[in-house]
């Protein structure tokens, strides 16, 4: 240790120290990883996720009893603003629901794939067309347009 960072304030170590930690980063590992399934479940499972919420929020339109969005609305209470008495600043609603099941099924999903995936290379082509297979389906669920075509009920 130098003297200078020796005679350094507290919070002038902290900086030193994070200055120095990226550098550990840069260096990489000594051997590439030797299977992609981690990571594939950790992609894919994002793309899971977001296409669970459209469906979420497809059941919720198509109930016209409103029971799958009372639901919805009660599973996403836990985020603030959701139920909130203030005309001033209104209610998010059910969508926090709809978030929150964004987040169950990317967080479900992903230690499901990670378990049955961890010792499998899985190609990158198969990986992205997943991905993006999925990520296409939660927009096109999300574009308004379509779906008066295409009624859910």
């Amino acid at each position: 240790m130098t003297q200078r960072y020796i005679d350094s304030p507290w919070y002038g170590k902290i900086w030193a120290f994070l200055k120095q930690f990226p550098q550990g980063l840069a260096e990489g590992a000594k051997r590439s990883p030797a299977t992609s399934g981690p990571a594939a479940a950790a992609i894919i499972s994002a793309g899971i996720g977001c296409f669970l919420m459209m469906v979420a929020h497809h059941f919720s339109d198509a109930d016209h009893s409103k029971t799958v969005e009372t639901f919805l609305w009660n599973l996403g209470s836990w985020i603030p603003g959701s139920k909130n008495p203030s005309k001033m600043w209104g209610n998010i609603g059910s969508y926090t629901g709809k978030e929150t099941m964004l987040l169950i099924g990317w967080l479900v999903s992903w230690p499901i794939l990670h378990y049955l995936w961890k010792d499998r290379q899985i190609k990158a082509k198969t990986i992205l067309f997943w991905f993006f297979a999925l990520m296409i389906a939660a927009t096109a669920m999300s574009w308004h347009p379509l779906f008066p075509y295409l009624p859910l009920t």
